[in-house]
């Protein structure tokens, strides 16, 4: 008999569609001082792999600089019959110097929102200047778990 744990997991199919159904991404780095730092960020899947695009200076490039392990985290759900999730944990490459990479995810980000990203509107030079200050953090995942509390039936 399959574990509870099993019967409310996602299968692979089920999170890459989560993946591709949400907005915002709640992303922990570890911070000079050992705390967790966790932010929320766009996103964008290009390869297969969460990326996100941030200013090259902030906080968390530099705690994942220092130590590149990273967590995310996706949700759903008010009631807890109706609770989704998604966590990945893994390595964040950072990508720095490539203004064309920064507006591929910016594209890829504004598709998941289902719209034009701001930066989408500007003129491609404005782009180019604004993409030269921010660098971009892929996910290599290690470890996912999931889960999905409508599996259960309303039985807990």
């Amino acid at each position: 008999m399959p574990s509870r744990r099993d019967m409310i997991a996602l299968t692979e199919d089920e999170q890459r569609e989560f993946i591709e159904a949400r907005r915002t991404l709640q992303v922990a780095s570890i911070g000079h001082n050992g705390w967790p730092h966790i932010v929320a960020m766009w996103y964008g899947v290009i390869d297969g792999l969460i990326h996100f695009t941030t200013y090259a200076k902030a906080q968390k490039v530099l705690n994942l600089d220092r130590d590149p392990r990273i967590t995310c985290m996706l949700e759903e759900g008010e009631e807890y019959s109706e609770l989704r999730g998604l966590v990945i944990e893994g390595e964040a490459e950072i990508v720095r110097d490539n203004p064309d990479l920064v507006m591929a995810v910016q594209d890829a980000s504004a598709v998941l929102r289902g719209g034009g990203s701001p930066t989408s509107a500007m003129p491609d030079a404005g782009r180019l200047k604004q993409a030269s200050k921010r660098a971009v953090v892929k996910v290599h995942p290690t470890r996912l778990y999931s889960w999905d509390h409508t599996k259960l039936g309303g039985v807990y």
